[in-house]
């Protein structure tokens, strides 16, 4: 399985790559680009890891635009191609559909983007994928590094999580992956929220209110269509109406579904909103986006993560 990736690039005038050439036994080919690091300008480079061409954009995407929007540099990466993702299609059509879907919420967020090409549904945590990961980690110069718990329903959702713990340690070490110059100080993880109580609850350290960010928020999500409007693997043609009107009432009822969610956020982590806005202020904030350090990497103090998150006094 060609498990070589795919660049797809946005910010620093590099031509965005998406997935081409012919379906050889109903997988995508794929062809690798340059990768375009950041220049070394003093801003924080985040790297956040999803399972699927949509998990880093649910999870982050506010965040993500606040940091963008101060000139930080911003990278998804989505560690399958999604290519058994919806009810209808599969294959090289849907990862190259997805992708596309990617780089246009991407483009609304001001960040960059990559597809890997993993096959949905087939992600596991082996030695390749850690050098995988690892290289991604490096070749960014991360300062910080998110990607779900390893503790889901989904295993490809799992052993994102495992493959980014995995690297946790492995980005500083000389000799693994010697080909990409390792990291002399290592990046703060972070976890996504999620409800799993098994073997433990997600707990924030961080989390951060997105009312000045949420409309845009929600036009990034707006363009996934494929696992949204249509509702992915367990959708259907039901969910899309040919009536106009009825059609529009289904984008409405989505786009409100994810404002709900941040919504949730906030209203769940409300205490943990007071620490970092104060009583007043946090008990008016709407929608909210939540992370956990990770218990491997660098354990930063509040001050610290006051620095990772630099717009706590906006």
């Amino acid at each position: 399985m060609n498990h070589s990736r795919i660049r797809t690039l946005t910010l620093w005038g590099i031509q965005s790559v998406i997935m081409t050439g012919l379906l050889l036994a109903g997988r995508p080919s794929a062809q690798a680009a340059p990768a375009a690091v950041p220049p070394a300008d003093g801003k924080l480079r985040i790297i956040c890891f999803g399972a699927h061409p949509d998990d880093c954009e649910i999870q982050a995407s506010g965040s993500a635009m606040l940091w963008a929007a101060k000139g930080h540099h911003v990278k998804f990466v989505s560690v399958t191609n999604g290519d058994i993702g919806h009810w209808r299609e599969a294959g090289g059509p849907l990862a190259r559909r997805r992708t596309a879907e990617v780089l246009a919420a991407a483009k609304i967020l001001g960040i960059t983007t990559e597809v890997l090409d993993i096959h949905d549904g087939e992600l596991l945590p082996t030695l390749e994928n850690r050098r995988l990961i690892t290289r991604l980690i490096r070749e960014w110069k991360a300062d910080i590094v998110m990607g779900p718990r390893p503790n889901d329903y989904h295993p490809d959702h799992r052993y994102t999580g495992i493959l980014v713990q995995d690297a946790a340690y492995m980005v500083t070490v000389p000799f693994f992956c010697p080909d990409i110059p390792y990291l002399q100080h290592n990046p703060v993880f972070f976890y996504y929220p999620d409800r799993f109580q098994k073997p433990n609850p997600f707990k924030p350290d961080v989390v951060v209110a997105l009312d000045s960010v949420i409309e845009k928020k929600l036009d990034a999500l707006d363009v996934i269509e494929s696992q949204f409007l249509e509702g992915g693997a367990n959708g259907s043609a039901d969910l899309i109406p040919s009536d106009p009107a009825k059609l529009k009432d289904r984008r409405r009822q989505v786009r409100e579904g994810f404002a709900n969610r941040c919504k949730s956020i906030a209203r769940r982590f409300r205490v943990e909103l007071a620490d970092w806005y104060g009583k007043e202020k946090a008990g008016n904030v709407q929608y909210a986006e939540a992370f956990e350090v990770c218990e491997y990497g660098r354990r930063p103090d509040k001050a610290e993560l006051k620095k990772l998150f630099p717009f706590f006094g906006e």
